[in-house]
């Protein structure tokens, strides 16, 4: 059964290279009837249902990889399982499984290092952006719990955020607009929320200070190829210090220090680890960040 369920494999990345996304779904599900024992067939369908948007599904199947997986790396169905945690609100959650996913392309087993050098970078990412999504609701239910008004407002956007996104999603499933259309939609919704709170924080920010003024980022847990906050910091032979996914992309264009342009490979790099502490109590004590994100 297995050589049917790789022929079926083949027809869903042949549907999902072409776009169609409920195509290869439904193919990588014919082929999971056949042979439910590859774990590559769960993160081929979560990845169709990513596209479409199929939170719930995305999560069963990133699951069953795992479990599958055993022991085993599997830093797809991890990097995956996150995105569809945050899409679906527990930034916790999601932040566990971005960390797990980055864990696994750090220390890749030999047949992975070549998708682990391509995938570093999204993973970390992602691992800043379930960062940012869980102080972000932290600082909410701070401000819930004081019985703010601004808490109160953001809540309001952020249902009002959930419902149209929920209407794409069911839009979607009826095949009344396509994934592309979908995720245009939904980053317009994303980005008209953004700039709602935005606005509305710095409102509360003038009005009161002492409770509402963003706190700012230390310029030393500042990446300087990026301009983001670190979670990884690593340092150069010359000292200086970058987060280590945005220095490895930079070493494949040109293996220099991207300050000094003295010659500089990965193998060089090293943990900065007094760097990396201060990030991390950085990321346990902010409440809220400071500029767009």
């Amino acid at each position: 059964m297995a050589h049917l369920a790789d022929a079926l494999k083949e027809k869903g990345n042949a549907y999902f290279k072409s776009g169609d996304f409920a195509a290869a779904e439904e193919h990588y599900g014919l082929a999971i009837q056949k042979y439910s024992r590859n774990p590559l067939l769960f993160t081929n369908r979560a990845n169709a249902r990513l596209k479409l948007q199929k939170w719930e599904g995305v999560v069963d199947d990133c699951l069953k990889s795992i479990e599958l997986t055993g022991h085993g790396q599997n830093f797809k169905a991890y990097f995956q399982l996150a995105q569809a945690q945050l899409a679906l609100h527990h930034p916790h959650e999601a932040l566990s499984s971005a960390l797990t996913a980055y864990d696994h392309v750090l220390h890749p087993t030999p047949s992975n290092v070549a998708k682990s050098a391509s995938s570093i970078m999204p993973i970390s990412n992602l691992v800043l952006k379930c960062r940012k999504a869980k102080f972000a609701a932290r600082e909410r239910e701070r401000l819930r719990r004081r019985g703010d008004v601004l808490a109160e407002l953001e809540d309001a956007l952020d249902r009002n955020k959930r419902a149209r996104l929920d209407d794409i999603e069911g839009r979607l499933s009826r095949t009344e607009i396509g994934a592309v259309q979908a995720d245009d939609e939904r980053q317009e919704i994303l980005n008209d929320f953004e700039k709602k709170v935005g606005e509305l924080r710095s409102v509360f920010a003038l009005a009161d200070p002492q409770n509402h003024a963003p706190r700012e980022t230390p310029d030393h847990l500042i990446d300087t190829i990026t301009f983001e906050p670190m979670h990884d910091p690593v340092v150069t032979k010359n000292g200086h210090s970058y987060e280590r996914a945005t220095l490895m992309e930079h070493l494949k264009l040109s293996p220099t220090d991207p300050l000094t342009r003295e010659p500089l490979t990965v193998n060089e790099l090293r943990p900065n680890l007094g760097l990396r502490a201060a990030c991390e109590e950085f990321w346990e004590s902010a409440g809220s960040w400071a500029g767009d994100w």
